[in-house]
């Protein structure tokens, strides 16, 4: 037995270390000559800016730094980063989302990834009600991808849809423009509720240079087209002239000193216990093999503080209740409540039913929710069918999707069917969702697309009168369980922006805890669930 919790930890150890080290692609894209040419420019690199931006000794806590790697666009197959930079950080003690244009990635370009990315920290933001920095240089949509990227619902206008929207409800919108603005880029400035541009350095324009020239003939420089002091100046498109980008920094830390300090809502303790265990407890625990059982309480002792855990209904309908176990943690000294698979996670008629209540009952009090999933869906077959499994299965969805409190995902295995629905994938709307590297998210496990797969093989060739190569059927049912492996891997569906980040286990209960930090921003609305079929 002990052997086995050493090979897990060296297992997981050795998968962290490789996602961070991966992490740093991301953090430099296009390596020294990218760097080299920024310099010449007079530029810093994104994360450099957002550090200085950010109060001294505090984290910026990054979002989707998966996106875009090895995304396939045929025009450009890697994005490391997605082309943007976006993530939370405190400017003068005030939480705020950052969004920075990545200039060494094809002059910050938009793709359709890059677009997914700036629009869902545009609804953290307004969720949770977080002033948006925008530190811009961008060259506006990537042509080549125009398509893709531009006149449909959650495309390039959306952004700007957004700034409006969002500065209408009071959510602040500051930007930074440290480089060129291009055509619908340049609105990233002129909707900003005030914007500082930096000499010589920032432009914003509808049409660039070489468009003036060709649509009406006019030659003239960026500088003077759409300059900082153009705008400052001139049109009025822009609100503060800086010199330097040190300045521009500078004077958006200023800007935001008479900002108010936001109200805080629900229940927090100032000080709290760490766990009893740590993440190397947590490692040692969990099973290599996404699809062998785990003790949830094995993770609940490893994130709650105290490893105190306050269950709800313990000892239900043992070995089917109890493959979802609810209740409640203290995580850094706010209550929050869990919804949590168990075992292998099938979720049983009985399993379904408890979840259902005590997402009620967290709707009812108010209590932020957890949903850690580790399911590979709902029990099949005639006694469930006939017990009413698509019954308290379809409640169980439908409490997720109307409770109005805030919800985070943690996955942490099997993510199958509609598992993912009941317990809280991105379709329902969670603040956050976190992967683990053990994570597949899928509409089935392979083995059982490769199953059903093969069983329509067989029956069609049998109808045909032809017989089985059963050499060739083994082959299938192998390339069909790593594919769907493949799919559901957490550098795949992060690549495609499935989820907010792939967390390394050390990382999971700070991470999880600044998510829910963050929600308390807004206050918990009335639940109202329309009509259970019990």
């Amino acid at each position: 037995m002990e052997d086995k919790r050493q090979e897990s930890f060296e297992h997981w150890q050795d998968l962290d270390r490789q996602l961070l080290w991966r992490r740093e692609e991301a953090y430099n894209v296009g390596g020294d000559k990218q760097l080299q040419r920024l310099a010449k420019q007079g530029k810093k690199p994104a994360r450099e800016l957002i550090g200085m931006l950010l109060d001294p000794e505090t984290d910026f806590f990054e979002l989707g730094l998966e996106a875009g790697y090895h995304i396939g666009y045929p025009e450009q197959p890697h994005i490391p980063g997605g082309g943007l930079v976006t993530g939370v950080g405190k400017v003068l003690g005030k939480d705020c989302m950052i969004f920075a244009n990545e200039s060494r990635m094809t002059a910050g370009t938009y793709y359709p990834i890059t677009l997914k990315k700036h629009m869902r920290a545009q609804k953290i933001a307004e969720q949770c009600r977080l002033t948006c920095i925008y530190i811009a240089d961008s060259g506006g949509i990537f042509l080549p991808l125009q398509r893709e990227c531009f006149a449909d619902e959650g495309m390039f206008g959306s952004m700007f849809y957004n700034m409006t929207r969002m500065s209408a409800k009071g959510i602040k919108q500051y930007t930074l423009s440290t480089g060129g603005n291009t055509a619908g880029g340049a609105y990233i400035v002129y909707l900003a509720c005030e914007s500082v541009m930096i000499d010589k350095l920032a432009y914003a324009f509808l049409a660039g240079p070489p468009m003036v020239r060709s649509a009406i003939g006019e030659e003239v420089t960026a500088e003077d087209l759409g300059g900082a002091y153009v705008h400052t100046q001139h049109s009025g498109g822009a609100d503060h002239f800086v010199r330097t980008q040190e300045a521009g920094i500078a004077k958006l830390r200023e800007i935001i000193a008479f900002d108010p300090q936001p109200e805080v809502y629900g229940q927090r303790y100032e000080s709290w216990d760490k766990p009893l265990y740590g993440p190397e407890e947590l490692m040692s625990c969990m099973p290599i093999d996404p699809y062998k059982p785990i003790d949830i309480y094995d993770v609940l002792k490893c994130l709650a503080d105290g490893s105190y855990f306050q269950e709800y209904k313990a000892g239900y309908a043992p070995g089917r209740g109890d493959n979802i176990v609810c209740g409640k943690i203290w995580l850094k000294g706010m209550p929050v409540g869990i919804v949590a698979s168990n075992r292998n996670g099938v979720i049983f008629i009985e399993a379904a039913r408890k979840a259902t209540e005590w997402v009620v009952r967290c709707g009812n009090d108010k209590t932020p929710l957890l949903y850690i999933q580790n399911s590979p869906g709902y029990m099949v077959g005639s006694r469930e069918e006939w017990g009413g499994i698509g019954k308290y299965g379809a409640d169980m969805v439908r409490a997720c999707a109307c409770v109005e409190v805030p919800k985070v995902q943690w996955v942490i295995g099997p993510d199958h069917g509609a598992a993912n629905y009941g317990m809280c994938g991105r379709a329902y709307d969670p603040r956050f969702v976190f992967h683990t590297m053990r994570a597949r998210t899928t509409v089935m496990s392979g083995r059982t697309a490769a199953f059903i797969l093969e069983s329509i093989e067989r029956k069609n060739k049998e109808a045909r009168g032809e017989a089985v190569d059963e050499e060739k059927m083994s082959e299938f049912r192998e390339a069909m369980v790593e594919r769907y492996d493949r799919d559901g891997h957490p550098y795949v569906t992060g690549s495609l922006l499935f989820h907010d980040g792939i967390v390394a286990w050390a990382e999971a209960r700070d991470k999880i805890a600044r998510a829910f930090e963050l929600t308390r921003y807004r206050p918990a609305a009335e639940s109202k669930f329309g009509n259970f079929k019990f």
